[in-house]
């Protein structure tokens, strides 16, 4: 393989060997500590524009398979491993990592001390990156790289344009895609809902003349203070009128819905073992993570909104509920992929909700 350079803003360089698309790349640099799952770390809309950095040492060991994608078209900006294995016993196997991000046009960098790297990540914050290939000078590359100013408009760009259905034979759910994952169209698939993907852009007029029996908004890359006002004013109208399950950047836009505010992590959380308390229940389950951005617990109406979840490690919000309309929101993954099926059964509390309102 040949030598390729990983250059941050702050002057650091990290040489390694390239794999993947021979592009260069600029991005966000955040990190992942899930052990498994990474066709479907890669293929999440939430990467939209930023390089994954894997703490798991090895990756690619399974190759890639047919069942895994979270979205047919990936737009992460690159891959940095310890080492990437190029090996596969799976009977699924049908591509390497290697070959995978060749077709995908997604440079990756193996042989970089993560550990280190992700030290840096964690005490630093918010970093851009550059994966380069090797030059004898690299203040060209670094002049680049701070030039680029990276784009807010992320859930534009991943959105669907345009309507599409999911077809089943059971209730029917509109979902919102802001940056959808595949694994909560498995998660409806499994329950036999008939749903229909609307774009980020949708109205809640638009919503009503589809007469669905609840409304999904899903998971998305970015800042939910980037997106216009009209999307806080479609959620405010639909909660009042139709069951609502919100979900990572959607518990975002929920919140703020309802009055809360959003921050921005020190740095992001990514990963499939971030512990989380149910205060209803009492009761501790692992889900997967990848969030930015934070409901600010202050800030919580507790006159409107019940507070149903929190990450045991920073005590963040991880959910909410509202007092009186049929509506809540997780900032977790549910639908897992990858990650534990633990908190699953949140889908099964949401068709009970709609159920329950249709034999009314």
């Amino acid at each position: 393989m040949s030598e390729r350079y990983l250059i941050l803003d702050d002057g650091t360089v990290y040489r390694g060997q390239a794999f993947g698309s021979p592009a260069t790349t600029f991005g966000e640099v955040v990190f992942n500590t899930s052990a498994t799952g990474y066709q479907q770390i890669i293929t999440n809309q939430i990467y939209h524009n930023q390089i994954i950095v894997f703490s798991q040492p090895s990756i690619g060991g399974y190759g890639i398979d047919r069942a895994s994608y979270e979205s047919i078209e990936p737009t992460c900006k690159g891959v940095i491993v310890r080492d990437v294995a190029d090996v596969s016993t799976n009977r699924q196997r049908r591509l390497s990592l290697d070959e995978f991000l060749k077709i995908q046009n997604i440079p990756g960098i193996s042989g970089i001390d993560t550990r280190a790297l992700i030290h840096k990540l964690r005490a630093k914050g918010t970093v851009k990156g550059s994966i380069v290939d090797p030059v004898k000078d690299l203040a060209h590359a670094f002049d680049q790289l701070n030039a680029i100013v990276l784009t807010n408009q992320q859930v534009s760009q991943v959105s669907t344009p345009k309507a599409y259905p999911n077809p089943g034979t059971g209730l029917n759910v509109v979902v919102v895609d802001l940056g959808l994952k595949h694994g909560i169209l498995r998660q409806l698939s499994q329950r036999n809902c008939n749903v229909t993907v609307l774009p980020y852009s949708c109205t809640a007029d638009q919503i009503f003349d589809l007469d669905p029996d609840g409304v999904i908004l899903s998971t998305g890359p970015g800042s939910p203070t980037d997106l216009p006002d009209t999307l806080v004013t479609m959620i405010a109208e639909v909660e009042q009128r139709i069951p609502l399950f919100a979900i990572g950047l959607g518990h975002e836009l929920f919140a703020m819905a309802n009055g809360a505010s959003v921050q921005a992590l020190q740095f992001e959380h990514h990963g499939d073992n971030h512990p989380i308390l149910s205060i209803i229940t009492d009761e501790i389950f692992y889900a997967s993570q990848g969030q930015g951005y934070t409901v600010e617990r202050d800030s919580v109406d507790r006159n409107k909104m019940l507070i149903t979840h929190i990450d045991l490690v920073d005590q963040s919000v991880q959910g909410l509920r509202h007092r009186d309309f049929p509506a809540f929101s997780v900032q977790f993954f549910p639908d897992g992929a990858p990650g534990p099926l633990e908190s699953s059964e949140l889908f099964d509390e949401f068709i009970e909700i709609m159920t329950t309102r249709m034999e009314r």
